[in-house]
């Protein structure tokens, strides 16, 4: 039987290819003198988590995990990192007492008050729920803020060779400016002692010696502050390769729109005297119309709306799916997403090992995935509740029970929590949307014809049995091919445009209730 250390050697799926990539590149087989591998996740703390944080997460996850079988002899370490320390420029818009929180504006996130009045800060109470977000999940993190990095003193060498090299790095950056901004840019932004608040001012005289720099305040005075000891912070392109050398990132990725930083960024991180990480670009999501989903336009889909309507683990393989292309994250991705799952996990126990480093859910559940034998579609979930026309988790284990022979809620648990999120998606998108309509002469008979063939059966015949009558019967001329008799039956019985497989959901759904709603269709009533 090979090792699964050697087939990780040849595994094609992504975040293998990272791992290799990283421990055979960067690394060049060896552990590095930290004595561990740092994986790096990034968080701004001005907003709440979101569907970008879990992204951002679990793929790095992923890539961790793939490292780990490639080199198990090798520590590693994933830091969840927030920028904490960073001004915070405008009021967001989902929090309570914005008028207190409007007077500290540019101030660092932790030096402003606790809108909700629970933690010490702004900062802080973000970072709490990023924490509570990130631990919903399981994943194994290590928090680090950047208030505390700076202020403790574990960047102030980092800080220091950004001063010695302070033309360098501004070279690097003065070009990627407009020409106002470039009149008066600092890699260095000091925390007005008087105002607490980050100031961008321009830097007159750097002392390196000294380890300070002299900035004119905005009242024209000419003051002298260290850059260490959290009295100053840098701007974002700046601090990030400043970051990456402090805490020698080993692999860190980001979207696409910050391609220019990483590359300021790893430019910065050389002329620091760092190697800069392994870096992977992401592609951004897109909205139901195509668009760039954004923060601020409300235009996505957030975790907690996915979460309503499908398990966390179909969104973990909607991650997985090809990072680096562009994916319409909107709330028709859910059912797909979930049933894709399904078959991968369905998949997973018939696999040789070589296989399973392939399967999605190899990466999403660590090697050790769910077995469950029952199983049945989320779209046919959602059907059966289309027809059954009931949002009563009984009602559809009832039909369910008739399908699986011995399945509950207590030995299929997987099932049934499809059960209640197919319920809730059922309600919220596909009841509003059912658009009955009436069968033509044509289509009438052919389901007069399907109403015979299935009283014709056995009433315990298998699914693939139903599978061929609707075949059958979908060969009359009557219709211009099989895909003309699938739609007609979707329309005028589920009143939807696609479906599940008929003979499947004739089988769960019952010869007798087939029948029943053949009969409505063939004499015009309502369905």
């Amino acid at each position: 039987m090979p090792d699964l250390r050697d087939l990780a050697r040849t595994a094609a799926a992504w975040p293998f290819q990272e791992a290799r990539a990283l421990l055979d590149g960067r690394l060049q087989g060896k552990k590095p003198d930290k004595g561990y591998v740092l994986f790096e996740t990034g968080y701004g703390p001005s907003g709440l988590p979101h569907i970008g944080t879990f992204g951002e997460v679990v793929r790095t996850t992923m890539v961790r995990r793939a490292f780990s079988l490639l080199a198990p002899e090798i520590p590693t370490r994933l830091f969840a990192f927030s920028d904490d320390m960073d001004g915070l420029r405008k009021v967001p818009d989902n929090i309570p007492n914005k008028e207190m929180v409007r007077s500290h504006l540019g101030k660092p996130l932790t030096s402003i008050p606790d809108p909700f009045g629970t933690h010490e800060s702004f900062g802080h109470h973000n970072n709490a729920r990023l924490r509570s977000f990130l631990d919903a999940f399981g994943f194994e993190y290590e928090f680090q803020s950047a208030t505390d990095w700076y202020k403790s003193g574990r960047y102030d060498q980092a800080l220091l060779g950004v001063l010695r090299h302070y033309d360098e790095v501004i070279n690097v950056v003065l070009p990627t400016l407009g020409e106002e901004r470039r009149a008066t840019y600092s890699p260095f932004l000091p925390v007005c002692p008087k105002t607490g608040i980050v100031l961008q001012v321009p830097v007159v005289e750097t002392r390196p010696d000294d380890g300070t720099i002299i900035y004119r305040d905005t009242d024209g005075t000419l003051v002298e502050t260290p850059v260490t000891g959290g009295k100053c912070k840098l701007q974002w392109k700046a601090d990030w390769g400043m970051r990456w050398v402090a805490l020698g990132v080993d692999y860190e990725m980001s979207g696409k729109d910050l391609i220019p930083s990483v590359e300021l960024s790893t430019r910065i991180a050389r002329i620091l005297g760092g190697q800069p990480p392994q870096t992977l670009t992401y592609e951004l999501f897109l909205d139901d119309k195509g668009q760039k989903i954004s923060k601020s336009k409300g235009n996505g889909l957030a975790v907690e709306d996915w979460l309503k309507y499908a398990p966390p683990e179909s969104l973990a393989l909607f991650m997985f799916q090809k990072p680096k292309a562009a994916k319409r994250l909107y709330f028709d991705a859910i059912p797909r997403a979930v049933d894709d799952y399904l078959t991968f996990l369905g998949k997973f126990p018939a696999e040789d090992e070589a296989k399973r480093l392939e399967n999605p859910v190899w990466h999403i559940h660590n090697g050790q995935p769910p077995s469950e034998a029952a199983h049945l579609t989320f779209g046919i979930l959602l059907n059966l509740a289309s027809v059954c026309h009931s949002e009563d988790p009984s009602v559809l284990w009832g039909f369910i029970r008739r399908y699986v022979p011995g399945a509950s809620p207590e030995t299929a648990p997987i099932l049934d929590s499809l059960v209640g999120y197919a319920i809730a998606y059922y309600r919220d998108f596909v009841k509003p949307s059912l658009r009955y309509r009436a069968a033509t002469a044509d289509e009438a008979a052919a389901f007069a014809a399907l109403k015979a063939g299935l009283e014709a059966l056995l009433a315990d015949a298998s699914a693939e049995d139903l599978q061929a009558l609707v075949y059958e019967i979908g060969k009359r001329p009557c219709f211009a091919d099989l895909k003309a008799w699938f739609r007609a039956c979707y329309e005028v019985l589920l009143g939807a445009e696609q479906g599940p497989r008929l003979g499947s959901f004739i089988r769960l759904y019952g010869v007798p209730e087939t029948i029943a709603l053949l009969d409505k269709a063939i004499n015009g009533e309502a369905i």
